[in-house]
């Protein structure tokens, strides 16, 4: 049974993990950054923290759903001479082949990697080796305080660390906060998302102005985990989560996004400038007249309806890399502020596969990824904005101005969200139970069901994957 939820949990992440995975720029891009990128750690420092030369014929494999380990692992080959096999699985086949490997006793891969949601089981089916024995917890200070707590196990061993956080943020436009709100400051406009009541008077104000709060209307779902969906075995549907409920509900049926779903053409295309205002039919599939995958066709089949602009999106850190290659014409007008709470979405953990003969090249290789300065430096630049985990780094780079966002110190910002992330609050049961919190909404806001229909539906869901979960309806 366990088998089956493991298989299920990391398949279900895999259309998140290939959207939050950060986009990986290209060799000759990482090549381009390693001759003129910031080196602040001394060549003794890198070798305490990862990157000890190759003996003769050592090698690494390493499977991984984020094409940047592609980036890291060809760097690690450079600076060590240790062949490095990194291996890009497509995220439906990721769950097959990681439990097929090492359930079936392979000795490669070397490395695997896991999103948050999918840990807590990966952990608990022995996956992942532990940390601890290589000295793991020598460095437990050195790396953002949530991302070294999502890499330990139930019983606080350490099994995986991450090279970088991805605590979430409103991305709004400056000069419509100016034109609509008087005000671009960051701390001021997040007032206008300070909670979901004060969110839907934000939308209806754009409204009038003539513009989109959001694209889509499931721009908060990264804020809406404020809480545990299971508390002490019960099923826990807290407050936060009815008025994220209605608010997403209340954007859809008062007409104030612009109708387009997340990662579609229109979504993307916002970030540059103006798009056009859908219709609920066609967010929902209802009216397939427009294909809002494919550029040309929706540029086509768009072009007399009306247009807006858009104010806001909500994404983890990694949307600095989102927005940079959308943003177009807009660049510069940007900026990031708080949300209605605490949040955080994706991250790539990497670890020892417990199977591993190679466990001690292996951890050199986890060090040389997530605490070696050198490494984290070089990262920032090829990256071109990801925001690393590693706390010396973040503080070294804490007055860097971002263009894109009128100069903002992102990495600062980031920092300082990620100190509110409370990582007790995630549970294995988290995506199964999200996804189907997402289906009661769409249902209710497409007039498919009552609300009271809906959660009923909802309750059986959660009941009948998780019969351990107490329900009170």
């Amino acid at each position: 049974m366990k088998l089956k939820k493991i298989a299920a949990l990391l398949l279900a992440s895999s259309m998140a993990l290939s959207a939050t995975a950060c986009g990986g720029k290209s060799d000759e891009k990482a090549s381009k950054n390693d001759q003129g990128g910031s080196n602040n750690a001394s060549s003794t420092d890198s070798k305490d923290q990862g990157g000890k030369a190759a003996e003769a014929g050592e090698k690494l494999v390493v499977w991984t759903l984020a094409q940047d380990l592609e980036q890291f692992g060809q760097r690690y080959q450079d600076k060590t001479g240790v062949e490095v096999e990194t291996v890009v699985i497509a995220p439906d086949d990721y769950a097959t082949k990681v439990q097929t490997a090492l359930m079936g006793g392979e000795k490669e891969p070397d490395i695997i990697v896991g999103e948050p949601q999918m840990l807590e089981d990966m952990y608990d089916n022995g996956f992942f080796a532990d940390l601890n024995e290589y000295g793991a917890q020598d460095y437990a200070d050195q790396i953002v305080d949530y991302v070294w707590k999502v890499g330990q196990d139930s019983e606080g061993i350490q099994r995986a660390i991450s090279y970088q956080i991805t605590p979430a943020g409103i991305y709004y436009r400056r000069d419509i906060a100016k034109e609509v709100f008087g005000t671009d400051d960051p701390e001021e406009v997040g007032k206008l998302f300070q909670d979901y009541p004060t969110i839907l008077t934000t939308a209806e104000t754009l409204k009038k102005a003539g513009f989109r709060i959001f694209a889509s209307d499931a721009e908060m779902n990264y804020f809406s985990g404020d809480s545990a969906w299971v508390v002490d075995g019960k099923l826990n549907v807290a407050q936060a989560r009815k008025d994220y409920m209605d608010l997403a509900i209340d954007l859809y049926q008062k007409d104030l996004t612009a109708y387009a779903n997340q990662w579609s053409t229109p979504w993307y295309q916002g970030m540059a400038g103006e798009v056009p205002i859908l219709t609920a039919d066609i967010q929902n599939y209802a009216d397939d007249s427009v294909n809002v995958w494919d550029a040309d066709q929706f540029a086509d089949a768009t072009k007399d309806m009306e247009k807006t602009q858009i104010f806001a999106y909500g994404l983890p850190s990694w949307g600095v890399l989102t927005l940079r290659d959308n943003v177009k014409e807009t660049s510069g007008k940007w900026g990031v502020c708080s949300g209605p709470s605490y949040g955080f979405g994706g991250g790539t953990y990497i670890g020892i596969s417990s199977n591993s003969e190679r466990k001690d090249r292996a951890w050199d290789f986890i060090k040389f990824c997530t605490l070696n300065e050198e490494t984290a430096n070089w990262w920032i630049e090829a990256s071109e904005g990801d925001t690393v985990s590693l706390k010396s780094v973040l503080e070294q780079h804490k007055d860097d101005g971002n263009a894109v966002y009128g100069g903002e110190k992102l990495y600062s910002f980031w920092l300082e969200q990620a100190k509110g992330i409370d990582y007790s609050k995630v549970t294995r049961y988290d995506k199964v139970i999200g996804d189907a919190w997402g289906q009661a909404i769409s249902s209710i806001k497409t007039g498919q069901a009552t609300k009271e229909d809906a959660l009923n539906n909802f309750y059986d869901v959660v009941q009948s994957t998780y019969p351990e979960i107490q329900i009170e309806r």
